[in-house]
């Protein structure tokens, strides 16, 4: 089967199989659900990051990629243009406004993101997280010169850049962290990378940790590294976006999975 025929099939099935809030019975998904993934009211903190995004689009400018994880489903080209590249590849506004409220929600003091791309997300990251630290990982160079350039226009001085591959600069920041509240797993979109950062990260997570992996059903890889990760152990809740996943290891609560439309 094709990426595209499966990815169709698969966003088929979760329409299928996908509850609004009234069909969630578990007391902490419904609110999480109705206060932070169902809310769409558009906050001043929004605006100055969706500018960033505006000029990306307008850019004429080219770059080369040194592209560490799974690619571009779009563009497979050295040197990209900056705008090809923010059109195909950033995350769309709701997600990145998504990933604010879940961080302004759940306030955790450390959050690690893996992809910084152009730091769109990372900034909305940071911007939830209002009280914390943001370290953000990219492999790119010139993409994370970007990305920095952005970081200084924002004047966000809570966000900790790091330049180079997952592999060689992950464990090193999970040792200066120690303790990750928030984690996005935004690159290397392949099973066994993506179950191998997982596996790093769960050692420096608590009960109140949450994990949020994108594009989970990217492909049947990604598709099966999601249900790898549902079947941990430690893993409590998860809850499928169908776009993104979010994984929650509440030792309080009962091992529960769902399927969420928003």
């Amino acid at each position: 089967m094709s990426d595209h025929l499966q990815r169709v099939g698969s966003y088929l099935n979760h329409l299928v199989k996908a509850r609004t809030a009234h069909g969630v019975h578990s007391p902490f998904v419904y609110e999480l659900v109705t206060q932070v993934i169902r809310e769409r009211a558009a906050l001043p903190e929004f605006a100055a990051i969706e500018r960033l995004r505006e000029d990306l689009w307008e850019s004429d400018q080219t770059i080369r990629v040194n592209d560490l994880g799974a690619g571009s489903r779009v563009l497979d080209l050295p040197v990209r243009g900056v705008a090809d590249m923010a059109r195909s590849a950033m995350k769309p506004a709701r997600q990145g406004q998504l990933l604010f409220r879940l961080a302004r929600y759940f306030r955790p003091r450390t959050v690690l993101e893996l992809g910084t791309s152009f730091g769109i997300s990372t900034l909305y990251l940071a911007m939830g997280a209002d009280e914390g630290e943001v370290t953000t990982i990219e492999g790119c160079p010139q993409t994370y010169r970007i990305a920095q350039h952005h970081f200084d226009q924002m004047r966000c001085g809570t966000i900790h850049p790091h330049l180079g591959s997952f592999k060689t600069q992950l464990p090193e920041v999970l040792k200066r962290l120690d303790h990750v509240d928030l984690v996005f797993f935004d690159g290397h979109h392949l099973k066994e990378p993506t179950l191998d950062y997982f596996m790093m990260c769960m050692e420096h997570t608590s009960s109140g940790s949450v994990l949020v992996f994108d594009d989970i059903h990217w492909s049947r890889g990604m598709e099966e590294a999601w249900e790898v990760v549902k079947a941990h152990p430690r893993v409590t809740v998860t809850i499928d976006l169908y776009d993104m996943g979010l994984v929650f290891l509440r030792t309080e609560q009962a091992t529960q999975h769902f399927r969420i439309r928003y």
